[in-house]
């Protein structure tokens, strides 16, 4: 019965969030977009001509409000490059190029490659979490090693002086996230937009500037995210 009120009370809320509605009048297939949106706002992370990787892109929204940001005159087209990776499927979107596949496996990293054609990415963006469980030790842990891919994933892919923005949960383990971060980026900010609800203990971290980009080496394990 709880769990009935939960769920009565989740959709509720969400039907008369104010970002749901301004995502449905304006196009975008998610709420998120608008995390995404104030951050950059704020950031000045996203400009034509850039390089855009979204891990974990489905259902597509941050790729939504990316694409905008690129979109060069009208009639068509963008300046720059998107290219979005999922292990899930995600409806085409506009000049956004998508992998259907995990990051770490060769196939999927070899179509990534020609993509790129030898450029670095300017901005590496995560919304990727884990299924969470309800144990705290154990979600953190999950949450953990989404970050650590995505850094490992931004050291071989990322030009030296791009960013990289994720998103992670403060909670159990959030400190040494932190603590990770500011030992692999020169720079790191804390975002919490306000599309994050109020309830939800989401935030976002950024980094810019690598510390350890790592040269001509890419590291593939063919296993699942086991997440």
């Amino acid at each position: 019965m709880a769990k009935k009120k939960l769920n009565k009370n989740w959709l509720h809320d969400h039907i008369n969030d104010p970002y749901v509605k301004l995502a449905q009048k304006e196009g975008y297939r998610a709420r998120a977009a608008y995390k995404l949106k104030e951050i950059d706002e704020d950031e000045k992370l996203i400009k034509p001509g850039q390089v855009i990787v979204d891990l974990g892109c489905t259902p597509g929204s941050w790729a939504q409000y990316t694409r905008r940001k690129l979109a060069g005159k009208e009639g068509g087209g963008i300046e720059g490059i998107i290219i979005g990776l999922d292990m899930l499927p995600m409806e085409p979107i506009a000049d956004v190029h998508f992998i259907q596949g995990d990051f770490r496996e060769a196939r999927v990293l070899r179509q990534l490659e020609v993509l790129l054609a030898g450029r670095k990415a300017d901005v590496v963006l995560s919304d990727m979490a884990p299924n969470l469980s309800g144990i705290a030790s154990a979600d953190a842990a999950r949450m953990e090693h989404l970050i650590d891919l995505a850094v490992e994933f931004s050291q071989m892919h990322l030009k030296p002086s791009g960013a990289l923005l994720v998103k992670c949960f403060n909670g159990t383990g959030y400190s040494q996230i932190v603590e990770k971060f500011r030992s692999e980026f020169k720079a790191v900010a804390q975002k919490k937009p306000k599309a994050s609800r109020d309830k939800s203990s989401e935030i976002f971290l950024l980094g810019r500037g690598l510390k350890h980009p790592i040269e001509n080496k890419v590291l593939v394990d063919d296993s699942a995210l086991d997440i």
